[in-house]
């Protein structure tokens, strides 16, 4: 069991026998009454989003999801493929279950796959990836590390904001959950 208090993004929790996975939460203290949270879950194997209350303090089954370390292989159509480091077995996940981190993800990359009852369900990125950049705008004489930004398309199709010195084939360091720049590798 786990306390609304303990809500984080990524969080998986059991509610009305089916798997949740927390989007966003926010925990609201009224003038009047009792604390209470809001949150934004999504169903693990349908996709469908739901807004739910909860009472602070309250507690709900947390989702036991196992990890498993996978190498991406390659991706075809709506289809990537992983392959189990240890047992060699292939599995593949559309791109739906990815969203957003398949513009993140590089052939020949280890990651975890996160497993429920023997089915994949979603990935968890390392907080970090080296990517190069392949389409900016150029850089000017005199641009500074803390000038302006501008748009970058990575090699993954990726578009992230870096600043101005970055050129074509500088190889950046991109913060997966935010998709911001970090640094220039």
């Amino acid at each position: 069991m786990i306390s609304t208090n303990d809500f984080r993004t990524g969080l998986t929790i059991e509610l009305d026998g089916e798997v949740y996975s927390i989007i966003d939460f926010q925990h609201v203290k009224p003038g009047k009454g009792s604390a209470f949270v809001r949150s934004k879950l999504r169903n693990v194997k349908t996709g469908f989003t739901i807004d739910r209350t909860f009472r602070a303090g309250e507690k709900i089954p947390r989702a036991h999801i196992e990890y498993r370390e996978m190498q991406y292989l390659y991706s075809s159509g709506q289809d990537n493929f992983f392959m189990d480091t240890s047992t060699y077995e292939q599995i593949n996940l559309d791109n739906e279950k990815l969203g957003d981190n398949k513009k993140y993800l590089k052939e020949n990359m280890i990651i975890g796959v996160q497993i429920y009852e023997d089915a994949p369900i979603g990935l968890e990125l390392p907080v970090a990836v080296e990517l190069t950049v392949t389409d900016t705008d150029p850089g000017l004489r005199g641009d500074t590390a803390s000038g302006g930004t501008k748009p970058a398309t990575l090699e993954t199709g990726a578009i992230v904001q870096v600043p101005l010195f970055v050129s074509i084939g500088d190889v950046i360091k991109v913060d997966t959950r935010t998709g911001q720049y970090l640094e220039r590798v």
